[in-house]
């Protein structure tokens, strides 16, 4: 059932609700035995003698005030106009005993309403009982006893009403912030995806960009070295379109959605210390001149730190690698990996620096080093980069449990 559909069939169930309440407390009134309506303009008023009554197959005789079916009546459109609906019932149950369809009616305001409204209303709604007495000073006994029952019977639709509101707007709250979590991840997730791609693409890039240079130069080079590096650099390009086109994916589909071609999310394979010897062999091929000291460390699988450790480990010497490339081209690269389970993993990479140091003006220079900065502290490590008399060095701390 749909929703607009459901609201409309409970609407009915009041209305048909008050109107049953409303038969069974007139045929009470009738009685005497209790006069929940101030009764205003009693005598003058012709309320009370349009007064109905209709025997029912159980026997008992209901009266139902016309007046009153108004109000019942006006329940149906509730939800659309429910202080105007409102008015009408306080109007209706000032001088009938309309006081079922009142009850529900403040309930309404109380749930769809601002506090002002509220406030308003039900101030509308306690106005005549104190009107009826001072109308009639020498009233006591049982009609004071109904008017403080009718004032608790509005203060408890309003209090109620005011409850459910507060459930069904921290329910929302709720929900809200659900989605609000679910947006910020998928976000997160992207962007993880997003720096890891900088990286990769980086690397490939530098390395295509270092076996372009060596043709261009080395016009003298053998035809075995010219194959080689024409087979490097056609596989470097063919897997930075690989990760272009993950990247460009990433960026096309909804956050937190499939990718363009169906799958449910594209990312690079986790890697880690293992893969650090396969990262420099690959730079040892393009030329670059890389001395690693892993001490043992990640040469058998499971060694080393893992998880969020380890992948900033390799990014680590990735990244040193190839800011080497792009700052320090031809300049010897030392890789020194160390520690132990609990007491952390310390990497450091160092290369001379050139006459000038770093090149920091080159476009887009440093974003690497800060990603790298953030991933380490995501970690749990340390990192620094800078000078150190005639070198440049990365060096790096990350947490390693025992």
């Amino acid at each position: 059932m749909s929703g607009y559909r459901r609201e409309k069939t409970i609407d009915l169930g009041m209305v048909v609700l008050a109107l049953v309440l409303s038969a069974a407390l007139a045929l009470v009134q009738v009685r005497g035995d209790l006069a929940l309506s101030p009764g205003l303009g009693s005598g003058t008023w012709p309320f009370d003698r349009l007064v109905f009554a209709s025997p029912l197959l159980i026997g008992f005789t209901w009266a139902v005030n016309p007046v009153s079916l108004v109000a019942i009546g006006a329940l149906w459109w509730r939800r659309r106009w429910p202080t105007a609906v409102a008015v009408v019932a306080i109007v209706a149950a000032t001088v009938t005993p309309a006081v079922v369809p009142l009850i529900i009616a403040l309930f309404t305001v109380a749930v769809l309403r601002p506090a002002r409204t509220i406030l308003t209303v039900a101030l509308l709604a306690l106005l005549p009982i104190p009107a009826h007495f001072l109308s009639s000073p020498y009233v006591s006994g049982v009609p004071i006893a109904n008017a403080v029952i009718l004032g608790v019977l509005i203060a408890a639709a309003i209090g109620w009403g005011l409850f459910v509101r507060s459930l069904s707007e921290r329910t929302e709250r709720a929900e809200a912030e659900a989605v609000l979590r679910a947006q910020r991840a998928q976000r997160e997730a992207r962007e993880d995806i997003a720096r890891e791609m900088h990286d990769v693409l980086a690397h490939r890039l530098s390395l295509l960009s270092v076996h372009a240079g060596a043709l261009e130069f080395n016009a003298g080079a053998s035809v075995q070295e010219t194959t080689r590096a024409a087979a490097v650099i056609r596989e470097s390009s063919h897997q930075a379109l690989e990760d272009l086109q993950v990247v460009l994916q990433v960026l096309r589909s909804p956050a937190g959605g499939p990718v363009a071609d169906g799958t449910p999310g594209a990312r690079p394979a986790q890697t880690g210390l293992g893969e650090v010897p396969e990262l420099v062999r690959e730079s040892r091929d393009a030329g670059m001149k890389v001395d690693l000291d892993m001490g043992g460390i990640g040469a058998d699988t499971g060694s080393g730190p893992t998880g969020i450790a380890g992948l900033a480990a390799y990014r680590f010497v990735q990244e040193g690698l190839t800011n080497a490339r792009k700052h320090a081209p031809g300049a010897p690269v030392t890789v020194t990996v160390s520690g132990s389970p609990g007491d952390g993993l310390t990497l450091e990479l160092t290369n001379p620096a050139g006459p000038g140091g770093p090149r920091d003006g080159v476009p887009g220079s440093g974003q690497g080093l800060i990603g790298l900065a953030e991933r380490v502290g995501l970690a749990g490590g340390r990192f620094g980069h800078g000078r150190d008399g005639a070198e440049y060095a990365l060096r790096a701390w990350l947490p390693w449990p025992p």
